[in-house]
């Protein structure tokens, strides 16, 4: 397919509540989305960076700079052959794996539309519909957290996460368990943590945690073996997993017990698979993270985890829940049975974008033409 034009549009949509984690307290979702034409039709991907260098190195701006002067150059006027021609013509950028895997993404909502297959097919998912779970920020209060546990329980969620930094920790998890013993509960420090704070993890062993996710650092494998060897909690790394390699080292070392795969993450769908094979092959239990994406991103994330060894919960949450309005119809949303479907071509869940939402929501578009 030959590649016509590719539109960089930056657009602005305010979270309905604040969301904290560890590292920062969301207000907006300030995000970039890519549109590739190619030969009359258009695909599209988001870039989940943020505002900041807050999560990973990228974040927005480094993001519009990659996508408009080094990835599109590469490929515009050209003929390529899809998401794996487009990788390997962008291998000798380092890193900014978000930025090429909003192309990939988009890329790949090429191929769905050149084929008639859905994005589930292409990559051989075999699930039907998959399993959500809730992320709750930080709280002010632990009444607040205690109130949307509640509520997200009663609704049926099959995991409740709760993001923890230094202060705000195990005496939230103590209180947690008072009160909810026997849900299915996981915490997320997004790196806040160090092996000093090893009493801290071994006293957590005694609440049943499905998993601690990413407790030390952002890019780290080495320490995190060290803090499994020492615990019986599961750790899941998120973060530390950038690629397939760094997954394989994380295996061989006994970093984790649980990997989190965020495709954009990891440079896109194509190295999500990759990895998700490796994890599979050493009994190793995935899901799919959640960075709080508009629709393109949040349905691409559903297909993703149609993949087998999505055994997990996943953070695949309704788009309600963070926006009033968003940019697909419908806008994701979950089951009776706090399920989401995977579209495909059996089943009557079919997303189109909202052409009208993003320009409502739109800062800028940048317009790039060979």
């Amino acid at each position: 397919m030959r590649i016509d034009r590719i539109d960089i549009i930056r657009i602005n949509n305010p979270f309905k509540d604040p969301f904290e984690t560890s590292f920062v307290r969301f207000l907006v979702r300030d995000a970039l989305l890519v549109k590739v034409y190619s030969e009359g039709a258009f695909g599209y991907g988001e870039c989940k960076a943020f505002h900041a260098p807050l999560y990973n190195a990228e974040d927005n701006g480094t993001c519009l700079h990659l996508l408009k002067n080094i990835l599109a150059p590469r490929i515009l006027g050209e003929n390529i052959d899809g998401p794996e021609d487009f990788l390997e013509r962008v291998a000798f950028v380092r890193g900014n794996r978000l930025a090429i895997a909003a192309i990939e993404n988009a890329l790949w909502d090429l191929r769905v539309k050149a084929t008639g297959k859905s994005l589930k097919t292409l990559i051989g998912g075999t699930r039907d519909e998959v399993e959500a779970g809730i992320s709750l920020g930080i709280e002010p209060t632990i009444d607040a957290l205690l109130k949307k546990i509640e509520k997200y329980q009663g609704e049926g969620y099959h995991r409740i996460k709760i993001k923890i930094k230094p202060g705000k920790d195990i005496h939230i998890v103590r209180e947690i368990r008072k009160h909810y013993p026997d849900i299915t509960l996981t915490v997320d420090a997004n790196s806040a943590y160090t092996l000093a704070d090893l009493d801290l993890f071994k006293a957590m062993d005694e609440f049943n945690l499905s998993y601690i996710e990413q407790p030390l650092g952002e890019d780290d494998i080495v320490d995190h073996a060290v803090l499994q060897k020492a615990i019986r909690t599961r750790i899941c790394l998120d973060e530390s997993i950038t690629s397939f390699d760094d997954a394989r080292k994380a295996i061989d070392l006994g970093s984790a017990q649980v990997i989190n795969i965020k495709s954009s993450r990891c440079g896109g769908i194509h190295e999500s698979i990759r990895i998700h094979d490796l994890c599979m092959k050493h009994d190793i239990p995935v899901w799919c993270g959640g960075m709080t994406e508009t629709g393109i991103g949040r349905v691409q994330n559903i297909s993703m985890a149609s993949l087998p060894n999505f055994t997990l919960a996943n953070d695949i949450t309704p788009a309600h829940r963070f926006f009033v309005e968003d940019i697909t119809v419908p806008m994701v949303d979950v089951t009776s049975r706090c399920t989401l479907i995977v579209p495909d071509e059996k089943n009557a869940i079919h997303y189109v974008v909202d052409e009208a939402a993003i320009e409502r929501m739109m800062v800028s578009r940048e317009v790039i033409r060979k």
